[in-house]
């Protein structure tokens, strides 16, 4: 690899280069160890031949790893696997446009509908009048298909945030804060109805979060995707209070409905294998900044552990020169003194969480998200160990994420578990029924991707389960495609009764139906709607039920 330089301006304006030396790659490459799924590479010809016959020649065409033994294994132990993800990336790929702009319509149409009675008669009265009210994007009126699926924004306790108020008053550290307290409702509820908000654009979740939920909304961050080349990653910020405050919440944006590269991202397989802690899914790394596929090493620099500095046993060589400022190759290395090219999801919430915790002494922080959104979370804080940022796991009060696909290998599980497992669990993975996301990608008993954590498990009765791992890990299989089909008859015919069951919040509008109806074909895809969730959070029944 020939020698990379970049040019960049420090915080000051001053002119700063850098340079990785070739020899960076050489020394590195036998440390290195990762997988690349490209589907782009390979044609029809190389993917039937690798289906049919099992060629692995061709099944490798559409493989890059850090080595041949990694990518000739990964092909011959996986084929099924990797055949699944090449077809359905491939699949999405070709509706990339189609569904970007379905969704487009979808959103702008949703919004004039609710903007004009929330019906085609009253939008028809409004035309012939002249009355109709045009939707804005971007404004606090403007909300995602997401948001018109399912219409509740308000918390369902006033005072959720109660129980954390007088652990904090009590003066108790966060080792004293108990399971019950960690595992509370209103917690829940807080974090589900946060991660649904999350969809949302920046307008609506600050007014929400001002306005309805009486709170403190911090910031709202549009963040870089390296490899998308675009800013796909959202998060945003807020706290219980203005000052003082107890309860710091990051919040990432799930998987978009017709954005093809999260889904993408969903059925990717690429991995990246941090020495000595385990193989983590390469797509959401690149989704919180931490590298690109294609620069592998660039992963290898994000995700160094106290005990791997790898800029100085090993002599990568980085070489920044700035106006009054000079570092070594033999120096530490430290990520941060690298200029900013673009703002990453990482680094930017680490930053503003450090920042918070000056402010407001006693704070604890949360972290959450729905899909992809609940991947990202954990793996916040599982980057946070790497980077031995110990003072902040210790104000983690917990993460919480809703049909959170799997991030990576047993190995990082049982590191994570560790941390997050002891003295009380602090990481909870709620998973509704047949939800799909959370049995990708795929696991069975020779497989990468492991599921680690508490499971809270919820049927489509809304009865939890605490385990380990969630029914049908798998989804996809013929003896369960008749159980899943019956359970969404199931809930369609459920949607159409809630509201007389529990009250007029639980009423399904017609989008939400017309999902239902949907899912009758396709029922993981309607069971990943948050609607569920938010039941599921709300309407739980007793603490591990057996059925």
């Amino acid at each position: 690899m020939a020698n990379v330089n970049k040019v960049d301006e420090d915080q000051n304006g001053n002119n700063c280069d850098y340079e990785y030396d070739e020899s960076r790659t050489s020394s590195t490459s036998a440390l290195m160890s990762y997988l690349v799924v490209r589907p782009e590479n390979g044609g029809l010809g190389d993917l039937l031949r690798y289906m049919l016959w099992g060629d692995i020649g061709s099944g490798v065409r559409f493989l890059e790893g850090s080595d041949d033994g990694v990518v000739n294994g990964v092909a011959a132990d996986h084929r099924w696997v990797i055949l699944v993800s090449i077809i359905l990336r491939k699949f999405i790929a070709f509706f990339r446009k189609p569904m970007e702009y379905t969704g487009y319509f979808l959103d702008f149409f949703l919004n004039l509908l609710s903007l004009n009675g929330n019906n085609l008669f009253a939008l028809l009265y409004n035309l012939l009048h002249g009355t109709v009210v045009i939707p804005k994007r971007g404004t606090e009126t403007f909300t995602s298909t997401i948001g018109q699926i399912d219409g509740r924004f308000n918390l369902q306790q006033s005072n959720l945030v109660e129980e954390m108020q007088n652990s904090s008053s009590e003066g108790r550290s966060i080792e004293e804060v108990g399971e019950e307290e960690v595992e509370s409702q209103g917690l829940m509820d807080l974090c589900m109805m946060a991660s649904k908000l999350a969809y949302e654009n920046a307008q609506v979740v600050r007014y929400i979060i001002n306005h309805h939920w009486k709170m403190n909304f911090v910031d709202f961050y549009n963040c870089w995707n390296d490899y998308q080349k675009e800013k796909s990653t959202q998060v945003f910020i807020l706290c219980d209070k203005h000052s003082d405050a107890n309860v710091i919440l990051i919040s990432f944006r799930g998987t978009e409905p017709f954005d093809a590269d999260d889904w993408s991202t969903d059925f990717d397989y690429s991995w990246y294998e941090i020495p000595k802690l385990g193989k983590v899914h390469m797509g959401f790394l690149e989704a919180l900044g931490l590298g690109n596929r294609a620069d592998a090493v660039s992963f290898q620099t994000h995700l160094q552990t106290k005990d791997m500095n790898f800029a100085a046993s090993h002599r990568v060589e980085l070489t920044r020169t700035c106006s009054g400022w000079d570092q070594s190759s033999d120096s530490e290395f430290n990520v941060e003194n690298l200029p900013e090219m673009e703002l990453t999801a990482y680094y930017t919430v680490r930053r503003k969480l450090k920042s918070l915790f000056k402010e407001h002494k006693n704070a604890k922080f949360l972290v959450t998200g729905h899909s992809l959104g609940g991947a990202l979370a954990i793996l916040f804080p599982t980057v946070l160990l790497i980077h031995d940022e110990m003072e902040l796991i210790q104000r983690l009060l917990g993460v919480y994420t809703f049909g959170q696909p799997r991030i990576g290998d047993r190995q990082l599980g049982r590191f994570m578990e560790a941390y997050f497992e002891y003295p009380v669990p602090k990481y909870f993975r709620i998973v509704y029924c047949d939800d799909l996301v959370p049995r990708l990608p795929y696991d069975d008993k020779n497989f990468l991707y492991k599921h680690f954590g508490v499971c809270l498990y919820y049927n489509s009765c809304y009865f939890e389960q605490k385990m380990n791992e969630e029914p049908n890990k798998n989804f996809f299989g013929p003896r369960y495609w008749f159980p899943e089909h019956l359970n969404a008859v199931w809930e369609l015919i459920r949607s159409l009764m809630m509201h007389y069951i529990y009250g007029p919040e639980y009423k399904e509008g017609w989008l939400s139906i017309l999902v239902r109806l949907i899912g009758l074909a396709l029922p993981g895809i309607s069971a990943h709607c948050p609607t569920d969730y938010v039941n599921s959070v709300r309407l739980g029944k007793e603490r591990s039920v057996l059925f």
